[in-house]
């Protein structure tokens, strides 16, 4: 075979493999990055002239693969550049030191270490990006938080006075065992009422990743409802929840659900007049679960209909708002695969529309 058919072939081979390269990163995913360096290592072995003597290592933070026992004495290298740092290196080595590498080789090498460095810097934002909106999303919880707690600190007050009330009556009562009994029921009652309420802000405050399940909204409405009940008396808001069905049944994150809930009947609050009424309906399609949450406020400027999910931007006062509230439902209901849209009423106030899928 002709030397110049020869250097074809070789070229044929190193452009298959840096085909196949580039196909393997465009579909590669953090979670399997171990597999896809295995795939990269396979691929750019039979690139080289010499194949089966040739063995490949990969290098990389946290992530290490070689196809074979490496000559230290008979090899090239190329680094792996993270954002303008080296953060690995891949080499390829012979075994047989007779054997020599191709000047079109080391280039192929560094291509391949070039395209490797690009796919590190995208994982990595895309993990950056994933911290920042759980970061987000924790902030929104904690300052959803920080407005409930009058409420909850009123709503813990009457059931912890009960329980010391007739703890101190069990003294007194403790020779009449049938009274004593009922006390007992009582304090267990209220105590166990205190518990279940500082378990949900528990809950909702614990920073966790998303965990879909099978899950019925209509009770987590409810309880979003119960929470905010104080809320609504402070502000002199009245509300009426429309649900036609006992079980609207979806696949979703409790916690997540929680947030764009509290999120959403929190802001109707705020833009509500003193006596006003927010309206919670929750009804279901063929393919979705869709919740409606309508105020009596003043509504939504035209020109802010297409800002408000934005982060940062709020119309509230200063002081009142971070900005982050509706660009944090925004990002839940996204994750969901669902859509949410707000309108301003034909009569007056606003109305958000959330819609997501049930499975």
């Amino acid at each position: 075979m002709s030397i110049k058919n020869t250097a074809l072939e070789e070229r044929i081979k190193e452009l298959t493999c840096l085909y196949e390269v580039s196909s393997i990163i465009v579909n590669a995913d953090a979670v399997e990055i171990s597999e896809t360096l295995k795939a990269i290592g396979k691929s750019l072995k039979k690139g080289f002239q010499f194949p089966e003597q040739t063995n490949i290592l990969i290098e990389i933070p946290l992530h290490t693969y070689k196809t074979g026992p490496l000559n230290q004495e008979h090899q090239i290298s190329a680094d792996v550049i993270l954002f303008n740092k080296i953060k690995g290196r891949i080499v390829a080595s012979i075994k047989k030191k007779s054997l020599l590498f191709l000047d079109e080789e080391q280039p192929l090498l560094d291509n391949v270490a070039l395209k490797l460095g690009n796919l590190l810097e995208r994982i990595e934002i895309q993990q950056n990006e994933i911290s920042l909106k759980r970061q987000m999303e924790r902030a929104d919880r904690l300052k959803i938080l920080g407005e409930l707690t009058a409420g909850i600190a009123h709503e813990l007050n009457t059931p912890l006075a009960n329980i010391l009330g007739f703890a101190e009556l069990l003294k007194d009562d403790f020779k009449n065992v049938n009274q004593t009994t009922q006390d007992v029921d009582k304090i267990i009652s209220n105590a166990i009422f205190a518990r279940e309420v500082v378990k949900k802000l528990m809950f909702f405050a614990c920073e966790m990743p998303q965990e879909k399940k099978e899950i019925n909204i209509v009770p987590n409405i409810k309880n979003a409802l119960n929470l905010l009940e104080a809320t609504f008396r402070k502000e002199q808001v009245k509300h009426t929840i429309i649900i036609d069905e006992s079980e609207l049944n979806l696949k979703a994150d409790t916690v997540q659900i929680t947030q764009i809930l509290f999120n959403l009947i929190i802001n109707a609050i705020y833009f509500s007049p003193k006596n006003g009424l927010v309206t919670i309906k929750a009804h279901q399609t063929k393919t979705d679960i869709v919740l409606e949450i309508f105020d009596e406020g003043e509504g939504i400027l035209e020109e802010n209909l297409d800002k408000i999910f934005q982060p940062f931007f709020s119309t509230k006062s200063p002081g009142d708002g971070t900005g982050l509230g509706l660009s944090v439902v925004h990002g839940i209901v996204a994750s969901h695969h669902g859509t949410i849209k707000a309108k301003n009423n034909k009569l007056k106030g606003a109305c958000f529309t959330v819609k997501l899928p049930k499975s």
